[in-house]
This record gives structure tokens, sequence and C-alpha cells, in this order.
């Protein structure tokens, strides 16, 4: 069920979109492709904090989503723009942190001609995206962006990129925004599958000397209570991952630190 239609320009359908999604802030750099989407910015009630380089502004939207708990929204044009997202996206995704990339894309009818900054940027992202969009037509901008929030925050998060054609932006539309998402093959569950949990329960119950390794999921899913509660009634030591750390006191005796080639000595020999 969507709400009443309202004609309007991709670029601002996208403005719109950002709204429903309770986006406050974000990072981007601007360049040709990108401009109808900034015109709309210009007069949009959204913070965009302006970035020397694109790989900054992947950063600084991961960095937001850490510590706001929201997702991070980035901004970058065609081709060296959006490539030069790549190491931030790639980080989200290692580290499992929601982050909507928009980048510029040369118009419809020129790509794959090998246009003036045109590259093909969900085929390199597709190995560190969640899920990426090349946008074909602008009625599907409001379905898409509904789908990259939901995709970027639910389940294990992470990142979700979508490639906007100029001429994309530039087209006009009867805007509507759906309620709800509907993805046949994304259906993430927050319960454990209790025959594994038994199975695992029982390993623990019969090992001689468990360690707990945690990492940045302890963080993002608010479980350190539960993870301090489980070292303390099987009492094994801890070690953390460098996202994991402070999903149990790093004061508390069974921390035994981070492990790695930064990490303590007796982490690694545990």
């Amino acid at each position: 069920m969507a709400e009443t239609t309202q004609r309007m320009t991709g670029a601002r359908a996208i403005i719109e979109s950002l709204y429903k999604e309770d986006v406050e802030v974000i990072f981007g750099y601007p360049g040709g492709v990108l401009l109808p989407l900034y015109d709309a910015l210009y007069d949009a009630d959204l913070r965009h904090i302006l970035v020397r380089h694109e790989q900054a502004a992947a950063h600084a939207a991961e960095g937001y989503a850490r510590a706001t708990g929201k997702v991070g929204v980035c901004l970058a044009t065609s081709g060296p723009g959006a490539t030069n997202l790549v190491t931030g996206i790639a980080n989200a995704y290692m580290d499992s942190i929601p982050i909507v990339a928009f980048t510029g894309q040369v118009p419809r009818s020129m790509i794959g001609n090998d246009a003036f900054q045109e590259a093909n940027i969900t085929g390199i992202t597709m190995p560190i995206t969640k899920h990426n969009y090349l946008v074909q037509d602008a009625k599907d901008l409001p379905r898409i962006i509904k789908e990259a929030f939901h995709i970027a925050s639910t389940g294990r998060p992470g990142p979700v990129l979508i490639d906007l054609p100029k001429d994309v932006t530039t087209e006009e539309i009867e805007y509507s925004y759906p309620e709800n998402v509907s993805l046949r093959g994304y259906k993430p569950t927050y319960k454990g599958n209790i025959q594994q949990i038994k199975r695992a329960t029982a390993m623990i119950a019969g090992s001689e000397r468990p360690v707990i390794y945690a990492g940045g999921g302890v963080i993002s899913s608010d479980a350190s209570k539960e993870l301090l509660e489980f070292a303390e009634t099987i009492q094994a030591p801890v070690t953390t991952t460098l996202t994991g750390i402070s999903g149990i006191p790093t004061d508390h005796p069974l921390y035994i630190g981070m492990p790695g080639m930064h990490g303590t000595k007796y982490a690694n020999f545990a």
C-alpha cells in the first residue's frame, strides 16, 4: 500500500525517499552527472557534508553509522568518483556496517559505450556489497531506495550501492513511497537454530579449555551483557577482534585482549 502520488523529477524523488528513511546527513562530493541531484539537494532539508575526496565520504558514512546506529549515506559522481568509494564500501562490508552509497552514472543510452567517466561500478562492487542496483527506470527509485535501506540495516548489516544514470535523475515520475518491502530471496532471521545451539552447547560442555573469540557482532547486536554472562558461566577467557573491543569490559579478569599482529601474545597463544 503506497501513499498518494506526486509528480516530480527522479532527483527530487531521491530526496523525498531519504526523508522517508529519516536521513539527516549525507557525505558527498559533486560531479557532472550528479548536478541534477545536487540542485535538488540545494533546497533540501538535509545536511550535506562536503568531503575533499570521495573515499572520505564512504569512510565518514561508515563512521556515522557506527556512532549513531543509523544507516550512513554517501554520494559520489560517475567513473573515478564512484571507484574512489570502493575502499570504504569494502571496509563496511568486512565490518558489517550499514551504509547506502549513491553513485552517478552516465545516461542510460551511453552505458557500455566507454563514455566519458563511465565505470561499471555495480560490477566492481558486487563482491563487497550486500546488494547493488543500476537504476534503469526512474519510477523504480522509491522502491529501490526502500529496499536498499532495508537490506543495509537488517540481518547482518552491510553496504548497498545505488547507481544513478544522469537521465534517471532528470526524468519525471509519479512519486509514491512504498510502506513495506517484500524480497522473496531475502528473509533474515534473528532466531538461532535450536538444534545447532544444542550441538554447540554439548561441544562446549565437553571441552577442556574453551576460549571465546568475540567479534563486532556483539557490539552491533547489543549483546555485551549476554557475552559476559556466558563467559562467567563457563569460566572461559575472552579474546575479541578489533571491532569487538568493548564487547566485554577490558579490565575483566577473563578478558585476554585482542589476537593478531597488533594483539597480545597470550591471546594469540590461547
